[in-house]
């Protein structure tokens, strides 16, 4: 059934690409995404599309406009196989025009790197997040329900919530500010890990600016389709095996995970914990959208018997969680 399913995918991808507006390689840029370093030096992201990039509305902008413009960032016109240099490094896109690039370790820690495409126009800095030398432990978190209201957990109002909304009408819950504020405590490092495109990675990172959210990398999902890759692993498994990319980027570093109960974090999470033992210090679940329910509630027992701390809460407590990660740290 999968190959089936794969077969006609790249059927209907290839019909969508004779549709879209055709046009030369002639007007290239640079989509960057948020960089992040390891001990061996800055591992630098983005995306070559051709056109401009999509332009934020204003928050009394009509539903229909905001529907037009969520769906222009989705109908993107990727350049394949394309030279991007970075840093004096060179590299070329994939087949749906993404490029990564590892700068090796160097004296001086840069903190945004410059790509440009040879023959073109086209330059962008791509921004990189070193941790702070004085952070004392990580922390990664889910994006939709835990940090901003998308209903996730439900289809139908996800779907509308995400097509119907714009940068400045997409609701951050205050009280996640507030708490990733205690935590980061202005040393240390936020990696956000979604199921979210990477169509909508500039989007994100706006509305994470206009709310005051910790700048931070964000680790998001290909979407695309491919002959051997059919919207590539799932929720679990994706946010599994980037937990696992910021857990070997930072060795030195403890983590504390948030998330929520939409999605089954807690189990996502408590597989996590289990693969790593003594990388954690604490979970948080927002509860999203109902009670927690009783396949949440065993997985939140379960990290708990794994010896790390875990949380279901309405609420985000900033105060609590700061004093409890404290004394964590203290304990170890």
């Amino acid at each position: 059934m999968k190959r089936f399913l794969l077969k006609n995918a790249i059927r209907g991808e290839r019909i969508w690409d004779r549709l879209k507006p055709s046009g030369k390689t002639d007007s290239p840029y640079i989509d960057p995404f948020i960089g992040y370093a390891s001990p061996e030096g800055l591992h630098v992201r983005g995306r070559v599309l051709n056109g401009s990039p999509v332009a934020d509305l204003p928050a009394d902008s009509s539903r229909w406009s905001n529907f037009r413009n969520m769906i222009a960032r989705f109908i993107t016109r990727e350049i394949p196989d394309i030279e991007v240099v970075v840093d004096g490094l060179s590299t070329t896109t994939d087949e749906e025009g993404y490029f990564a690039i590892d700068v090796p370790a160097g004296n001086d820690e840069k903190t945004v790197v410059e790509a440009r495409l040879p023959g073109h126009e086209a330059s962008a800095s791509l921004p990189v997040v070193i941790p702070d030398e004085k952070a004392r432990f990580g922390i990664i978190s889910d994006v939709d329900d835990t940090l901003i209201r998308t209903d996730a957990w439900s289809l139908k109002r996800n779907i509308y919530n995400t097509l119907t909304g714009n940068v400045e009408s997409r609701q951050v819950f205050p009280d996640s500010v507030a708490f990733l504020q205690a935590l980061h405590d202005g040393v240390n490092p936020v990696f956000y890990i979604s199921s979210s495109p990477w169509n909508l990675h500039a989007f994100l990172v706006e509305i994470f600016r206009r709310n005051d959210l910790i700048h931070g990398p964000l680790f998001l999902r290909d979407l695309g389709i491919s002959e051997d890759k059919f919207i590539k692993g799932s929720h679990g498994e994706h946010k599994g095996n980037m937990i696992d990319k910021v857990l070997d980027a930072n060795p030195s570093l403890r983590f504390v995970l948030i998330g929520d109960t939409g999605q089954h974090d807690p189990e996502i999470y408590h597989a996590a914990v289990a693969r790593h033992p003594d990388r954690f210090l604490a979970t948080w679940f927002r509860v999203a959208g109902r009670e927690v329910d009783a396949r949440d509630r065993r997985w939140i027992e379960e990290i708990r018997c794994l010896g790390v701390e875990a949380h279901a809460t309405d609420e985000f407590e900033a105060y609590r969680a700061a004093r409890l990660v404290e004394n964590q740290l203290q304990g170890s």
